[in-house]
């Protein structure tokens, strides 16, 4: 409980964040610095080392690159769930895991119900998927003490259990272009990782000299880098000093690299790939059938997932609720997960970035407007509905 009061405060603030990187994204891409902001993303930036070279655009750069350090704190929080956290025991997260599943299956069925007849727009059928962990639970953290302990405890499970979903997808469905020697270069690194964990290396630097090894063998491989950062989280000890105050490996990593993903990368992600053009804009855009699928999926795919789950799982006597929290509650929190934005904008760059038809203005459109709607609604909803009086 104590990570959770902890973290609350930082993901409040980081929504703040990214609200306001993207109402900046959004001024600057329709403003007479345009140019300026299509210019920067454009950059190529080249790392050479002999005759390898990776060159690549700034966006690629923040998308493949510092997005491979959000997916490492994910990975570092996943595991210590894991083993010691409320991903530990099975009757803690039943419910959560039940809900996100819930909302990762009918978003999607949504979207391609909107999108069955084009087979390029199919390709973003994840998109609704994914839940923003940070604007969620910064919406939920702005009640404060009037939100039930276990409420809290459900988004953050669900969210965590979503970004697991999430990355798995990716795994599966968003790997291009395979390059079996890269590829078989990535894996060498893997027995090297296990070795060090298990013969109880401590330090931190051999672990992220051979990481950046791994996610540049990923990067050419064709496998998403991003990856990278979960799989080598997996193998940072959670146990033992990396420093003299006693603090293990894994959680100093992640306590040093929060305060960073959710303050810097995060908002430069959001910055970067939320600049949409509102040139010619009409509502008639939004009908179309990849934004308004997107839309739909997150604003009610989640409200019907996340909560039609849950109560096919209570009604099933799977779980049950706690005596403080009540349907409205989860109902509440339902919608909330609808807030897709980081993820979803993050799965939608890879699911349009190898088709030649261009939707990369629709679907921002979708996640902003579902997202939106879906952080009104659980506003309003837990606002009216959860006690007023303080609980203790």
């Amino acid at each position: 409980m104590l990570r959770l009061k902890t973290m609350l405060p930082q993901e409040s603030i980081g929504g703040v964040l990214l609200f306001l990187a993207m109402l900046c994204a959004m001024a600057v891409k329709n403003s007479s610095f345009e140019p300026l902001y299509d210019a920067l993303l454009n950059t190529p930036i080249e790392v050479k080392v002999s005759t390898f070279v990776i060159a690549k655009p700034l966006l690629l750069w923040i998308n493949d690159g510092l997005m491979a350090v959000f997916f490492f704190l994910i990975g570092l929080e996943l595991k210590r769930e894991m083993l010691e956290g409320h991903l530990s025991q099975l009757n803690h997260v039943i419910l959560p895991i039940i809900a996100a599943v819930g909302g990762m299956i009918v978003p999607a069925l949504i979207y391609v119900s909107f999108n069955w007849q084009d087979s390029a727009a199919l390709k973003g059928w994840a998109i609704p998927s994914a839940t923003d962990i940070a604007f969620a639970l910064g919406v939920l953290s702005l009640f404060g003490k009037r939100v039930p302990p276990f409420l809290k405890i459900f988004l953050l499970t669900l969210a965590i259990v979503d970004d697991l979903g999430a990355i798995i997808i990716i795994a599966l469905f968003y790997t291009h272009d395979l390059s079996l020697y890269s590829l078989l270069a990535a894996l060498v690194a893997l027995p090297v990782l296990a070795l060090m964990n298990r013969i109880g290396v401590t330090r931190i630097t051999p672990y992220l000299l051979i990481g950046l090894f791994f996610w540049v063998a990923l990067l050419e491989s064709g496998v998403h880098a991003t990856l990278a950062g979960v799989i080598m989280a997996l193998f940072i000890p959670l146990h033992g000093k990396a420093r003299g105050d006693g603090i293990s490996p894994l959680r100093w990593l992640e306590r040093d690299l929060h305060p960073t993903v959710v303050f810097a990368i995060l908002p430069m992600f959001a910055f970067a790939n939320t600049g949409v053009s509102l040139t010619g804009f009409s509502f008639e855009a939004l009908l179309n059938p990849v934004p308004m699928g997107i839309a739909m999926g997150l604003f009610l795919g989640n409200q019907i997932g996340v909560f039609g789950f849950v109560w096919l799982a209570v009604k099933l006597g799977i779980a049950q609720l706690p005596q403080e929290v009540r349907w409205i509650h989860i109902y509440g929190v339902a919608a909330l997960c609808g807030i897709g934005f980081t993820m979803s904008l993050f799965i939608s760059s890879l699911a349009f970035h190898h088709t030649d038809v261009g939707f990369a203005v629709d679907d921002r459109l979708g996640i902003l407007l579902g997202s939106l709607l879906s952080a009104l609604l659980g506003y309003v909803v837990l606002h009216m509905t959860l006690p007023k009086i303080v609980r203790t």
